[in-house]
């Protein structure tokens, strides 16, 4: 099951505020948050186990899963060992994600504490770090992987090293996160904010698409919001997306036909097996509605992104929906009803054989 979560940052923000944050992400069906006590270490460690405690108390009231982002430098401030994780427990945490200072031996042990914490990894560093927790006979029921966000512009991950770096641990059955950027929100943990994301090329797109995409890479389970507050239209565009599969957001053409609008909005389209390079076809519309008439009102030049709807010209495949991967040539039997969303058009890579999809007007 996917998921979607949002970062709190304490030394930014009152606890009242961060508190009416967690109850309305929960109105939305968040259920991750991620926090970070790296950057509260150099606070009086009595008020920020305060602080943490009243917020987690509202997180935990509404099912929220909370991991705090650690170093060895917390542990020790928090007279913590990896032999005994009860302040964490005791904080209302739900896990650690350990950024870095452990050898293996000592992720490995966490793993099996008594009180069911997750231990979170960092994904992106791109090495065989959990190959070697793993080495220690690491309880993989209590691990999860988790990427980095980056505020400094420029210095994201890029796609290779995400795609390879996710794989080793989704490969493992781990469960795995990564962050997307709210342009509507102020800060994140670091002075520096220049949009926080795990993929650079995340960083000037519309929130929901950010998530679109990792979804869409099947390598990772959890989306993440880096920095706060995102609105609560980011929140709300967030809960729609379609989680299991590419939903597009599309603009139809004025004047389309009922009937084309209803084959493109309301039918359940996935792609033949026996796929083309040149399109997605979703065969269903002309079996479902054969002997309903498809004339020919807009046969236009075919662009990447159009969708298509075959007409009575092309008799048995009248009423047969496509979704152009390439610009084609129009034969003149092809109406173009629509086009996703410029942003969207990279999703396209995504379409696979027997892959399912949908459309959805864009607001």
């Amino acid at each position: 099951m996917h998921r979607l979560g949002i970062s709190i940052y304490p030394n930014n923000s009152s606890v009242e505020e961060i508190q009416d944050y967690i109850r309305l992400a929960a109105k939305y069906g968040f259920e991750r948050i991620f926090t970070c006590l790296i950057s509260a270490s150099d606070k009086d460690i009595e008020l920020v186990l305060e602080e943490f405690k009243a917020i987690l108390k509202v997180a935990n009231e509404n099912s929220m899963e909370v991991i705090a982002d650690i170093d060895p430098s917390v542990f020790n401030k928090l007279k913590a060992s990896i032999f005994d994780l009860k302040v964490f427990k005791d904080m209302g945490l739900s896990g650690i994600r350990l950024d870095m200072g452990f050898s293996g031996y000592e992720e490995s042990v966490m793993t099996y504490n008594e009180y069911g914490l997750k231990i979170e990894l960092n994904i992106s560093n791109g090495t065989r770090y959990v190959d070697n927790i793993l080495s220690y006979k690491a309880n993989l029921n209590n691990l999860y992987g988790c990427h980095n966000f980056y505020p400094h512009i420029y210095t994201g991950l890029s796609y290779d090293n995400f795609i390879s770096s996710s794989k080793q641990f989704k490969d493992l059955g781990i469960r795995t996160a990564a962050f997307v950027n709210s342009p509507s929100a102020e800060y994140g943990p670091w002075p520096v904010s220049e949009g926080l994301c795990t993929l650079e090329m995340h960083r000037e797109l519309p929130i929901e698409v950010q998530a679109k995409h990792l979804f869409a890479t099947g390598v990772i389970d959890d989306v993440i919001i880096a920095n706060a507050f995102a609105s609560e239209e980011e929140l709300k565009a967030l809960s729609n997306v379609n989680r299991d599969m590419l939903e597009f957001s599309v603009e139809l053409i004025n004047g389309i036909r009922d009937l084309d609008k209803k084959i493109v909005l309301e039918e359940f389209h996935f792609n033949r097996g026996d796929s083309s390079e040149y399109m997605a076809r979703s065969t269903q519309s002309r079996v479902k509605y054969k002997g309903e008439s498809f004339p020919p009102y807009n046969v236009v030049y075919i662009k990447r992104g159009n969708i298509l709807i075959d007409t009575d010209l092309y008799t048995r495949y009248a009423g047969e929906l496509q979704l152009a991967l390439k610009d084609m040539k129009n034969t003149g039997k092809t109406n173009v009803v629509g086009k996703i969303v410029d942003e969207e058009i990279f999703l396209l890579d995504y379409i696979k054989p027997w892959s399912k999809f949908s459309f959805k007007l864009k607001e």
